[in-house]
């Protein structure tokens, strides 16, 4: 780290050493990985693309931290790639509904600490966080197409349920509707509920991989986004993974039409995603705004198991790392990391553990 660095790590008390955020991470019960971020050399001799010149990104101020908590994130389709500044502004939307909706408007509850296996508490780091630490909504908008026939119907995946809900109606009524079914903070897992004009799948993949692409909030996501897309479908490729970028093989039936308790039902659903976890299909897709524009490319990857990995400062020299490492290691690389949503596994190995 230069001496510039590291007096402004000083100054605004930043942690900028990757092996002291590593530590912290381990003591909080992250699983972390000790591999380099990188795998190609210094200048790449790998043939990885390089974003332009000009394209700045934030190297000097810390990047763990910049994620706020949540209880779920939802994506909703549109089928495009960049949306107005403000999604929740865009009159007649589903994301504007939603926000609009005096549903969504709700208290955080005080956060609770993570604790291990004897039941002592963990230590705390800003911007990693468990679906118990807030009962805020993250809304983005997703480049899927809904699945739908009616164009105004609109095809929700819903974080950290590792879930799809379709059908859903661009208004207010439909915003309520899905806050009753999917989004109210006291509804601990998605079943589908069979009263429900909705219909609720598993996501069918093994991880879901988005990139913010962004072009109106910063033209560096609308740049960064198309060449991580091609850099992680070929690195995956080469592993045997099969990678879509729209929603596809959704299985027949619904879990609106399951014939069983409530109970069966929800061991039908942790089945349904222990057997896609080793399935090797990846879902990615581009993602509106999320903050930390400074850090692009942003990356976040969702898996089965219900954690969501926020990277930053990403470029297509680390994609072979994040594969390796992250997406089948189940790993997480601190240099990297914005944040993340239940990332503490105590007593486990790696993110993928149950």
């Amino acid at each position: 780290m230069s001496s510039l660095r590291r007096l402004r790590a000083w100054v605004f008390r930043h942690e900028l050493d990757p092996e002291n955020i590593r530590t912290q991470l381990s003591a909080s019960a992250v699983p972390v990985s000790t591999a380099d971020c990188r795998t190609c050399s210094n200048p790449c001799e790998d043939g990885h693309s390089d974003y332009p010149a000009r394209f700045m990104v934030d190297m000097e101020t810390q990047m763990l931290g910049s994620v706020s908590p949540f209880r779920r994130q939802i994506l909703i389709s549109t089928g495009k790639t960049d949306w107005d500044l403000e999604i929740t502004w865009t009159s007649g939307s589903l994301a504007a509904h939603i926000s609009g909706s005096q549903t969504y408007r709700w208290g955080a509850p005080r956060p609770v600490s993570s604790r291990d296996s004897d039941g002592q508490p963990l230590p705390r780091i800003t911007g990693v966080f468990n679906a118990s630490d807030s009962t805020g909504l993250s809304i983005l908008n997703g480049s899927h197409k809904s699945i739908c026939e009616d164009d105004d119907l609109e095809t929700v995946l819903v974080f950290p349920d590792f879930m799809v809900v379709s059908g859903v109606p661009s208004s207010l009524e439909g915003a309520r509707a899905m806050w009753e079914t999917a989004l109210n903070p006291r509804v601990p897992r998605i079943l589908g509920s069979n009263e429900s004009t909705f219909n609720t799948w598993v996501l069918p993949y093994s991880c879901v991989i988005t990139f913010c692409s962004h072009k109106r909030r910063d033209n560096r996501c609308g740049i960064s986004a198309p060449i991580l897309e091609s850099a992680f479908t070929e690195s995956l490729g080469r592993r045997g993974w099969a990678v879509d970028t729209q929603l596809e093989h959704i299985v027949e039936p619904p879990l609106e039409k399951f014939s069983g308790t409530a109970e069966e039902k929800d061991a039908h659903i942790t089945e349904t995603l222990r057997e896609l976890q080793t399935a090797k299909k990846a879902l990615i897709l581009y993602n509106s705004h999320m903050g930390g524009h400074q850090y692009a490319g942003n990356c976040l990857i969702y898996t089965p198991t219900g954690s969501s990995v926020w990277y930053g400062r990403v470029t297509p020299h680390e994609v072979d790392s994040i594969v390796e490492n992250t997406i089948e290691g189940g790993l997480v690389l601190p240099p990297l990391l914005r944040g993340g949503l239940n990332l503490s596994k105590p007593g486990c190995k790696t993110l993928h553990d149950w």
